[in-house]
C-alpha cells in the first residue's frame, strides 16, 4: 500500500527535556538557587524538546499528517529521544537523522508551577544540521516545510544566516510554503552577538509565515531597545512594554523584509497577527495560499489568551504554533486560525510537559465553541476594539 504523504514537514532544533517536578513549592526562581542547599522535588518528567517535537507532536496530537526532520546523536540521549517519538506513532522517527559520534542535545528545565521557565541547554547535533541534512524528496506531497529555532543551531545563526537562507530557499523552489520560528539564544554566547538583522534581511524573502515571539524579535531587530526595555519592565519579560504602536512597528518591518504572514507571540497578552497587504506576496505563499485571498490581505488581529490552570509553560510557543498552523492548513479565516493558536497553546500549559495537554483538533474546536472565557489583555492599545463573536482585538482600519 502507498504511503500517505505528509501535510507538514517540521525541521529543525531537537532535544531532550528534563523537567524536575515542583509541586507544593511555592518559592521563587531566586530562592531554589542558593549556593550549597539541597533541595527536595518530585520525580522528573522527562520528554522530548525543540521545535521538531514539540510542534511537530503538538501537530500530531491535532491530527495534521507530520513528518519530523531532527539530528540526533547515537548515544543513550538520542536513542531515548526517537523512542518517545515511535511511542506516539511508529513512524514519527523515519526522517529523523542519527550522526555518528555526537553527543544529543538535552535541556534541564526549571520550570516552577506560575514561573516562567529557566533552561541550562547543550546544543549537540543542531549545532551541525544544514542545508544538505534535510531530505528534500520527502518534502513531496507537502504543503507545509516549519523550521524552528536557528538561534539554537549554529550552521543557521553563521555567516549572516546563509545556510538557513539556502534551506528555506530550496523548499521554496519545490512549491512548498515555509514558515519560521525562532528562540531566543544566550546574550552572552556566539549565537547572541550573531547579525540578526542582517540574518532576517537575507532569510524573510524566503519565509511564508515568520512567528517569533515579541522579546526574541525585539532582541534581533533592535538588541539597545530592547535593553532598555528590560531595564524598565524586568529582564524576564518585556512584553509590557508591547504598545499597539510598537506591535506595527516591529510588523511593518518584518514584512517589509519578505515575509507575507507575521505572528508575534505575546506570552499570557495572546497573540498578535499582521498580514502583507500584497496580493502578489500572498500568492507566493504557494499551497497554503487562502482561497479566500480578501481576507487575508492587510489584517492585524491581536488574539487575547483563554483561561486555564497552568502546569507547566514549557512549549507554549510551539503550542501556539502548531494551532495556528493547523488552522493555516485547514484553510481557516485570520480570526480561525488566530483563535486555534491561542487555543492550543493554552491546551499546552495545562500539562507538565511541552504537549501532553494537547488534544485532538475537533476537541480544541468543541471547547471554543463552548464559550471558554479569555484572559484580560493588558497591553496599551486606544486604537483598538473588541471584533467580532471570538473576542478578538481588531485594529482600527481592519476589514471583518
Amino acid at each position: 500500500m502507498q504511503k500517505e504523504h505528509s501535510e507538514v514537514v517540521v525541521a529543525g532544533h531537537t532535544c531532550l527535556d528534563f523537567i524536575p517536578t515542583f509541586a507544593g513549592r511555592e518559592e521563587g526562581v531566586e530562592a531554589l538557587f542558593v549556593p550549597g542547599q539541597l533541595l527536595e522535588v518530585g520525580p522528573a518528567v522527562t520528554a522530548t524538546g525543540g521545535a521538531v517535537p514539540n510542534a511537530g507532536l503538538a501537530l500530531h496530537r491535532l491530527g495534521i499528517r507530520t513528518r519530523l526532520m531532527g539530528k540526533v546523536g547515537d548515544d543513550l540521549v538520542g536513542r531515548a529521544i526517537l523512542d518517545t517519538l515511535r511511542q506516539h506513532e511508529p513512524t514519527l522517527a523515519d526522517g529523523m537523522i542519527v550522526s555518528a559520534g555526537e553527543h544529543s542535545s538535552y535541556t534541564v528545565v526549571i520550570n516552577p508551577p506560575g514561573v516562567d521557565r529557566i533552561f541550562f541547554h547543550y546544543p549537540g547535533p543542531n549545532d551541525t544540521f544544514g542545508a544538505d541534512d534535510v531530505v528534500y524528496e520527502q518534502l513531496d506531497g507537502a504543503c507545509l516545510f516549519h523550521f524552528g529555532y536557528p538561534p539554537l543551531m549554529r550552521r543557521m545563526y553563521i555567516d549572516e544566516g546563509r545556510e538557513l537562507a539556502a534551506l528555506l530557499g530550496r523548499v521554496k523552489e519545490r512549491g512548498v510554503t515555509t514558515s519560521l520560528d525562532m528562540s531566543k539564544p544566550d546574550p552572552e554566547s556566539e549565537a547572541g552577538r550573531a547579525a540578526w538583522p542582517a540574518l532576517l534581511e537575507r532569510a524573510l524573502p524566503q519565509v511564508d509565515v515568520f512567528l517569533p515571539s515579541f522579546d526574541e524579535i525585539m532582541f534581533m531587530l533592535d538588541r539597545e531597545r530592547f535593553e532598555r526595555m528590560q531595564e524598565h519592565h524586568g529582564p524576564a519579560d518585556v512584553v509590557p512594554g508591547a504598545d499597539g504602536s510598537l506591535l506595527g512597528e516591529v510588523s511593518d518591518r518584518l514584512l517589509q523584509l519578505g515575509a507575507a504572514i507575521v505572528v508575534l507571540k505575546l506570552g499570557e497578552q495572546g497573540a498578535y497577527l499582521r498580514t502583507t497587504n500584497d496580493p502578489n506576496r500572498l500568492a507566493d505563499i504557494g499551497p497554503c495560499c487562502p482561497q479566500a485571498v480578501e481576507q487575508w490581505l492587510d489584517r492585524e488581529l491581536l488574539a487575547p489568551c483563554f483561561q486555564v490552570d497552568v502546569s507547566g509553560t514549557t512549549g507554549a510557543g510551539d503550542c501556539t504554533v502548531a494551532g495556528f498552523l493547523a488552522g493555516v492548513v485547514k484553510g481557516l479565516s485570520p480570526v480561525g486560525a488566530m483563535t486555534a493558536a491561542v487555543a492550543v497553546g493554552a491546551c499546552g500549559v495545562e500539562g507538565v510537559d511541552a504537549v501532553s495537554g494537547v488534544p485532538s483538533w475537533s476537541t480544541v474546536q468543541e471547547r471554543i465553541g463552548a464559550g471558554w472565557d479569555r484572559l484580560a489583555v493588558d497591553l496599551s492599545l486606544p486604537d483598538w476594539h473588541w471584533g467580532d463573536e471570538q473576542s478578538l482585538w481588531h485594529g482600527p482600519d481592519d476589514r471583518l
